[in-house]
């Protein structure tokens, strides 16, 4: 059954099109640079929870389990706000709106909420401050940034983002915390098999 879907323009569409608006004016190496990172930056989550992980294994084993469960976290994330856009189908704001994005506007059926990208980015953000405060706290900037940047080149309102942000981190809170009752237990029984490697170095 299909939720009643948000309509997206009535809520901050004067804020989304004071955004676009604002990326058309602005020089084009801040729009690039907007963009790029709205495009790869995922993949600096990935380099952080890879950080965290070959960090955490020269600590001890139970550091390392919970390093290992951040990229678990984040793929449960992933599924529950893919989830979440089944439910809502909400159009995204370029195609409602009919504005001129920097980002090519997505298929009619990728709907736009709740964001994936800042859903994604929320979930490393908070499973990474179980791991390292450092770490979190620089997952968090870069969550933030790209938050922004999917308004900036067009392919998000900015609730869209916000819920995104929300879904993320509450899977995270409450995935890490379930995974993460018995470290003790996990650790002993990974390093019992072939995968020691991934818990001690």
């Amino acid at each position: 059954m299909t939720v009643l879907a948000l309509s997206g323009s009535s809520i901050d569409g004067s804020v989304y099109t004071d955004v676009v608006d604002l990326a058309h004016r602005s020089p084009a190496w801040v729009d690039d640079t907007v963009s790029a990172w709205s495009s790869y930056g995922l993949a600096v989550f990935a380099v952080l929870m890879l950080v965290g992980w070959w960090r955490a294994r020269r600590v001890r084993a139970e550091a390392a389990v919970t390093a290992l469960a951040v990229p678990v976290v984040v793929v449960v994330a992933y599924g529950v706000n893919a989830l979440a856009k089944l439910g809502v189908r909400e159009v995204r704001p370029c195609r409602t709106l009919h504005v001129v994005t920097l980002e090519a506007c997505p298929a009619r059926t990728d709907w736009s909420f709740p964001s994936n990208h800042a859903a994604i980015a929320a979930a490393a953000a908070a499973a990474l401050f179980f791991v390292s405060r450092r770490l979190g706290a620089v997952a968090t900037v870069a969550a933030a940034a790209m938050a922004v940047s999917r308004v900036w080149v067009g392919a998000h309102y900015p609730h869209d983002v916000a819920a995104g942000i929300v879904v993320g981190c509450l899977v995270a809170l409450v995935a890490m915390k379930a995974l993460l009752r018995r470290p003790e237990s996990l650790a002993r029984r990974i390093t019992g098999t072939r995968l020691r490697p991934l818990l001690v170095s």
